[in-house]
């Protein structure tokens, strides 16, 4: 009878650790995929930058600087391989492109332009797109962090090598927001 309750102790136990180190594998692929879903709204956005630069650079013949910057800050965006190298280097390109609308101000003509108007209303739907994935990312590492982290499951992603994520973060509070560029 002892043996028995011993037996069933251990199935269950045994039951439990395998239930945890599903749970952990699968919001594993979760981040995975969260953070997959931003790298495709990062890629739509990297896209549609060269167009809008080529429409400003038509009317904006003299501002090369600025159009300079963005072709580069978007280069480095591109080759980014890390999530912090990706964090740094979409917070160069959203300086850039506020640049970039803030010389396309000085343009009545551009600001009047179909082609813009459009690229730019592309740009604004991405840009939500981008922080939608970002949220979801960050609520799945979160929630892949809080079971890393809490006991008994630690004990489980300890033993094989479950990590905690890194949350896909913007240092500065003003770039949390999508900037706003007025026509």
């Amino acid at each position: 009878m002892t043996i028995l309750i011993i037996i069933a102790v251990v199935a269950v136990c045994l039951i439990y650790a395998v239930s945890i180190y599903n749970r952990l594998v699968k919001l594993r692929n979760l981040v995975q995929e969260a953070w997959s879903s931003i790298d495709v709204m990062l890629k739509k956005r990297h896209d549609l930058i060269p167009n809008l630069v080529e429409t400003v650079k038509g009317y904006a013949t003299h501002e090369r600087e600025t159009l300079d910057s963005v072709i580069r800050a978007r280069t480095q965006a591109v080759g980014a391989d890390s999530l912090q190298a990706k964090e740094a280097a979409e917070k160069n390109l959203n300086q850039a492109m506020m640049n970039l609308f803030a010389v396309a101000e000085q343009y009545p003509d551009l600001k009047a332009n179909a082609n813009f108007q459009q690229l730019q209303g592309e740009l604004t739907s991405i840009e939500n797109d981008v922080e939608k994935s970002r949220r979801y990312y960050n609520g799945t590492v979160r929630e892949n962090n809080t079971l890393v982290e809490s006991f008994p499951s630690n004990i489980i992603a300890n033993m094989y090598r479950f990590e905690k994520s890194p949350f896909f973060e913007l240092e500065n509070i003003a770039e949390r927001q999508v900037p706003t560029v007025k026509f």
